[in-house]
């Protein structure tokens, strides 16, 4: 039985590990394409597609074996989100993987405002732990989620004040992990923080997105129980209502303002603005 291409990517079937195994295809590089369902992996030459879900640790050590880099997608959230890529990592380094580039988050460390974010610490820790050659990408929030925030009626709620948040075009995501994928040896122990080339308060997000669709759209603020409150319509557990509502207590804190130039200096090209996506 042939081996599998050396280069793993996780999230196949998700917008960000989609689009980076598309511009890595299509620069002729060989994959191995990892999914929970293989049958909605993309169709693309040259790449091979593999079961793997993160909380099985010998499907994933199984479907690892032979690879030397991996692009780690962080889990889909859940409560054991840690525990799934702890045994993922362990997998990685079962098989021998040598570098793990992943997705972690701005700001990761285990007092962030932002409840996720702790979690992204933990990973990270978990890789060095293991001996494993890394990158981090510690994105910011996603710039493409901003307007699906407003939801039908048009309107951000949330206890940001007036916060600043330096929202990353998923579209510069992909591109800025493809550009380390493709020589990920000269990327080793580095952490990126990927961001978009400004920090807009969310009234000033609001405006350009209602000029660009030209229609309502707005921010309104909230207290902290109020949104906890105004989230109880969608039932859910509790560290999911924490994970909600302190995506917007971390940029009232200014943990999600900071803008830098990583996206630019691994891709050559000047991070999306908003009014730059909403334009397509």
């Amino acid at each position: 039985m042939t081996t599998p291409p050396p280069l793993a990517i996780t999230g196949v079937t998700g917008t960000v590990g989609s689009q980076v195994a598309g511009i890595l295809a299509e620069a002729g590089f060989p994959l191995r394409l990892l999914a929970r369902t293989p049958a909605n992996a993309p169709e693309l030459p040259g790449a091979v597609v593999l079961p793997c879900d993160y909380g099985d640790r010998a499907l994933c050590e199984r479907s690892l074996e032979g690879a030397e880099t991996l692009f780690m997608v962080s889990g889909r959230e859940n409560e054991d989100r840690l525990g799934e890529h702890k045994a993922f990592i362990d997998a990685a380094q079962a098989a021998g993987v040598r570098q793990i580039v992943y997705t972690s988050f701005m700001g990761a460390a285990p007092d962030a405002v932002f409840t996720l974010a702790r979690d992204h610490f933990h990973t990270e820790e978990h890789i060095k732990a293991a001996g494993i050659d890394y990158t981090f990408l510690r994105d910011n929030i996603y710039l493409d989620f901003l307007e699906p925030f407003g939801g039908p009626e048009g309107i951000i709620r949330g206890p940001a004040d007036e916060g600043r948040v330096s929202a990353v075009a998923q579209a510069d995501v992909a591109r800025s992990a493809a550009a380390i994928l493709e020589d990920p040896r000269a990327h080793a122990q580095t952490a990126y923080t990927l961001t978009g080339p400004e920090a807009l308060t969310l009234t000033e997000a609001a405006t350009i997105i209602a000029k660009a669709r030209n229609r309502p759209f707005r921010f309104q603020n909230e207290t902290v129980p109020e949104a906890y409150e105004s989230r109880k319509k969608w039932p859910a557990p509790q560290w999911q209502y924490d994970a909600w509502v302190s995506t917007y207590t971390a940029i009232a804190a200014g943990q999600l303002a900071g803008v830098t130039d990583d996206v630019e200096r691994l891709t050559g090209r000047r991070a999306l603005s908003l009014a730059e996506l909403l334009a397509g």
